[in-house]
This record gives C-alpha cells, sequence and structure tokens, in this order.
C-alpha cells in the first residue's frame, strides 16, 4: 500500500509542474495576445484615414517665438483658441497631460494653437504654466489675423464652426503632409474630423489611441526607410 508520504510528494510535484506548464504557457502567449491585440484594434495600426488633403499652410501666420511655424514634415495637433487663450486654459491643460506629455520629444511632433493678435501675453502665461506638466519647447503659438484663422479652419472641410471669437474646443490631427486624419468609422459619430479636448475621456481615449497610430506609420516608415538605405548601400558598394 501506498505510503501518505509518497502520496503527497507526488501532489506536490504535480503541481510544481502544472505551475511551470502555466508560467510557460503565459511566457509563450502574452507576446503573441499583445501583437494580435494591437494586430487587430480600432485601426489596426495601419494608416489613420485621411479625410482631408491639403490643409492651409501657416504661411500668413507669425510664431510667439519668432522661429518658422508650418505644417509640412511635421505631425501636428492642431487647437484654434482664436482670442480667448485664458478661456481655454482647461483644454490645454487637457491635452499637455494626456497627448503632449507622452510624445514631445518625438522630433517631428509639434502642437500649434491659433491665437489672434492682442492674445500673445495670454498665451506666454500659459505657456507657463504649461511648464508644470512638461517642457512646452514643442508647443507652437501661431498669431494671424481672424481671416488667416478661417482659411486654415475651412481648409479642414469639417461640419463644425468656429465661434465669434475665433475658438473651438475640437482640435485636429495633421500629418507631414497637410492632411486631416480622422476616423470615417467612429462608433459614435460616424466622420470624426477632430477630438474635443473639453471631454478627458475623448482625450484619453480616442485621441491618444490616433496619436499612436500615426506617429506608428511614421516611425515604421523612417525604419524603411533606414533599411532601404542600407540595402542600396549594400548593394552598390559590397558586391
Amino acid at each position: 500500500m501506498p505510503s501518505p508520504c509518497l502520496g503527497r510528494i507526488f501532489v506536490k510535484n504535480y503541481f510544481v509542474q502544472v505551475k511551470k506548464f502555466i508560467v510557460l504557457g503565459i511566457l509563450f502567449l502574452l507576446p503573441i495576445s499583445v501583437y494580435l491585440f494591437f494586430a487587430t484594434g480600432k485601426n489596426n495600426f495601419v494608416k489613420l484615414p485621411t479625410l482631408t488633403y491639403g490643409v492651409h499652410e501657416l504661411a500668413e501666420f507669425e510664431s510667439l517665438d519668432g522661429r518658422p511655424i508650418m505644417f509640412k514634415d511635421r505631425i501636428t495637433v492642431l487647437m484654434f483658441f482664436g482670442k480667448d487663450v485664458e478661456g481655454k486654459k482647461a483644454n490645454a491643460f487637457n491635452l499637455a497631460h494626456k497627448i503632449y506629455k507622452k510624445n514631445y520629444q518625438f522630433s517631428e511632433f509639434q502642437f500649434v494653437t491659433l491665437i489672434t493678435e492682442g492674445q500673445e501675453d495670454a498665451a506666454l502665461a500659459l505657456q507657463e504654466k504649461l511648464k508644470d506638466i512638461e517642457d512646452p519647447k514643442n508647443w507652437r503659438f501661431a498669431v494671424g489675423s481672424p481671416a488667416s484663422i478661417e482659411k486654415v479652419f475651412n481648409s479642414l472641410g469639417t461640419q463644425g464652426a468656429l465661434t465669434e471669437d475665433l475658438h473651438t474646443n475640437s482640435v485636429f490631427i495633421i500629418d507631414k503632409e497637410r492632411n486631416l486624419r480622422g476616423r470615417n468609422d467612429d462608433e459614435d459619430l460616424g466622420m470624426l474630423y477632430g477630438f474635443n479636448a473639453a471631454d478627458y475621456a475623448e482625450i484619453n481615449n480616442k485621441m491618444d489611441d490616433d496619436i499612436k497610430v500615426v506617429l506608428a506609420e511614421y516611425r515604421l516608415a523612417l525604419k524603411k526607410y533606414k533599411a532601404d538605405r542600407k540595402d542600396d548601400f549594400r548593394d552598390t558598394h559590397l558586391k
């Protein structure tokens, strides 16, 4: 008759083996699960849809810091604060915490806020406040006339409108080719041209996700470019 001691050892060894298999299973399946999660996500980590081509360039604007400012060759989060920088501070803080802070070190990423003349001091004061969250070196303010601001907004081709003070809660993603990116199959709105910066949940979920998609797209393009350059060098010099 088997001894109780041997039975306990058998059971103990059995559970040790089961535990090992569970750990190995997790280590094997977790990377696959993460890949499948991203590969089957809302935007499948492929290109975010282009909703409008050729957003009007910022040639008619002067930057607050005196440096050249443009959409071309930059991934831009575009905001319209118009004549009411003070009234849009809460929106700015939402965006600073959830979008800017995570991504500002990406070399070709920028925030651009369009304001009217007379709002420069309020913009500088806001910039100082943003330093409490993160270095605002890539958060740019562009000063322009009401007509210039309306021209840029109208070129987005959205279904919205600016207020009389030339501002809106909506913020927009502009790619390096000056095209408006967004969603054409949003579960709530269908066409989602911009994101409501006053809605923390929308910024935290939808916009954060879409910014990741656009940045991932350009990172992959950069890796491919470097790989192609390496292949060209090898083919030219190492044959």
